[in-house]
C-alpha cells in the first residue's frame, strides 16, 4: 500500500506534467492529420472545430475555476483529466464531424477543469516562490514526455491514425483514476460561499470580473490584452498549418502513413529543441525577474510574428518546417513565463484559480472571435492570406510589451 501514499506535491506536479503531456502528445502528434485525412474536414470546419473547443471553454472556464476555488482543487484536476480522456476517445473511435464537435465540447469542459486549477494547487501546496521554479521544472518534464510519446504516436498512427487518439484518452482516463492516490490537498483554503447562478448570469458576472480585475491591476489589464491577441491569432494558424504545409510543400502526393512519419519528425525536434531551451531558462535567473521576464516574452513575440509571415509566404518544405519550429519552440516557452508572471502578481491566493481562469477566458474569447473570421478567409481566398492575418492580429503585443517594459523600468 505504500505505492498509493500521497507523495511530495513538488514531486507529484512535475510526475503529472510529464505524463499529461506525454498522452497529449501522444494524440496531438497525429489528431490534426486525423480531422484532415480521415474526417475530410475543410478549412472552415476545421476553424468551427476549434470555435466550438474555445466557446466550451469560455463558457465553463470561471464557473470551474470558481468551483475549483470554493470546493477542491485536486477533485477539480481529477474531473479535468477524465472528462479530456472521454473526449479523445469518442473522437477517435467515431471519425465523423458531430462526433468530433461533440469531444471539443467534453475535453473543452475537461480542460476548464484543470485550467488554472493545477497551478494554483500546487503554489498553495508548496509557496508561490517555489511554485515559479515548478512551471518551469513541470514544462521542462513536459518535453521530456513529448519526447517520448511523439515516437509512439508514429509508430500507432502509422498503423492506424486514430490509434494514438484512443490510446491517449484511456491514458488520461487513467492518470485521473491515479491522482485520487497521489495528490495530498492540505493548504487550501476555500473562499467565501457564492449563490448558485444560471450559465448566463454566470457569463455575464464572468465578463464583470474580467473588466474588474483589468482595472484594478495595471499589468494584470497588459497581460489580459495580450492573451485576447494570442487567442486572436493562435486559433487559425493551429487549424491551418497542416493543410496549408501540404498544399505549399508539393506533398500531397504522400500516403497517410508517410505524413505521420514527416510529421511526427517534426514535432520531435520541436520537443528537443524546447527541452533545452526550458533547461536553459530553468538554470538561469529569468523566471525569477520579472522584467527579464517581459523581455524574453518580447522577443518570443517577434519570433511568432516573423515566423508566420516566413510560413505564409514560403513554398519549400525546409522552409515551411523551419518556421513551423521556431513558432512552436517560442510558444512552449512563452507558457510558463507567462504562468509565473501571473503567479506573481495574484493579490490574493484564495482566488489563483479563478484569476488563472480568467487568463485563459480571454484567449478563449480571442480564439472564439478570430477563429471564425480565420476560418473565412482560408475558405474564400486561400489559406496563406488567413495565416498573413493571423500574424497582424498578434502585431500589437509588441507594443504592448514596449510599453510594459518602458513602464516597468522608468
Amino acid at each position: 500500500m505504500n505505492l498509493l501514499q500521497k507523495k511530495d506535491p513538488y514531486q507529484v506536479y512535475i510526475y503529472t506534467c510529464f505524463i499529461s503531456q506525454l498522452l497529449f502528445t501522444l494524440i496531438f502528434t497525429v489528431n490534426l492529420l486525423y480531422q484532415v485525412k480521415t474526417v475530410q474536414l475543410d478549412p472552415l470546419q476545421l476553424v468551427l472545430v476549434g470555435t466550438v473547443l474555445e466557446a466550451t471553454v469560455f463558457i465553463f472556464e470561471i464557473p470551474t475555476g470558481i468551483l475549483s476555488d470554493l470546493k477542491s482543487r485536486k477533485l477539480s484536476v481529477i474531473i479535468g483529466f477524465f472528462l479530456i480522456g472521454i473526449g479523445f476517445v469518442i473522437e477517435g473511435m467515431f471519425p465523423f464531424f458531430t462526433a468530433v464537435i461533440l469531444s471539443q465540447v467534453i475535453w473543452g469542459i475537461g480542460y476548464t477543469f484543470t485550467s488554472g486549477s493545477h497551478q494554483a494547487w500546487i503554489a498553495d501546496e508548496i509557496g508561490e516562490k517555489r511554485a515559479s521554479s515548478a512551471f518551469v521544472k513541470g514544462a521542462k518534464a513536459g518535453n521530456l514526455g513529448k519526447v517520448l510519446a511523439i515516437p509512439l504516436s508514429i509508430l500507432a498512427g502509422y498503423y492506424t491514425l486514430n490509434l494514438p487518439i484512443i490510446m491517449g484518452g484511456i491514458g488520461l482516463v487513467v492518470l485521473s483514476m491515479l491522482l485520487i492516490f497521489f495528490m495530498k490537498e492540505e493548504n487550501f483554503k476555500p473562499a467565501g460561499k457564492v449563490e448558485r447562478v444560471s450559465v448566463w448570469k454566470n457569463i455575464k458576472e464572468n465578463m464583470g470580473q474580467i473588466l474588474y480585475y483589468s482595472r484594478v491591476n495595471y499589468l494584470m489589464r497588459i497581460l489580459f490584452l495580450i492573451a485576447l491577441f494570442f487567442g486572436f491569432y493562435s486559433e487559425g494558424f493551429d487549424r491551418l498549418w497542416i493543410p496549408h504545409f501540404i498544399e505549399q510543400s508539393g506533398l500531397s502526393n504522400l500516403s497517410d502513413s508517410q505524413l505521420v512519419l514527416l510529421m511526427g519528425g517534426v514535432e520531435f525536434i520541436v520537443v528537443l529543441l524546447t527541452f533545452a531551451a526550458l533547461h536553459f531558462i530553468e538554470n538561469s535567473s529569468i523566471h525569477q525577474n520579472l522584467n527579464q521576464i517581459y523581455v524574453a516574452l518580447f522577443i518570443g513575440s517577434m519570433l511568432i510574428i516573423g515566423s508566420l509571415i516566413g510560413f505564409g509566404f514560403t513554398t519549400f518544405a525546409v522552409g515551411l518546417v523551419a518556421f513551423y519550429i521556431i513558432i512552436q519552440i517560442s510558444r512552449s516557452i512563452m507558457y510558463p513565463l507567462e504562468s509565473v508572471w501571473l503567479n506573481k502578481i495574484i493579490p490574493d491566493s484564495s482566488t489563483r484559480a479563478t484569476f488563472f481562469s480568467v487568463k485563459g477566458q480571454v484567449d478563449a474569447i480571442g480564439q472564439i472571435g478570430g477563429g471564425p473570421v480565420i476560418g473565412v478567409i482560408a475558405s474564400n481566398f486561400t489559406i496563406k492570406i488567413a495565416i498573413m492575418v493571423s500574424a497582424v492580429l498578434l502585431m500589437p503585443v509588441l507594443f504592448l510589451y514596449s510599453h510594459i517594459m518602458r513602464k516597468t523600468r522608468g
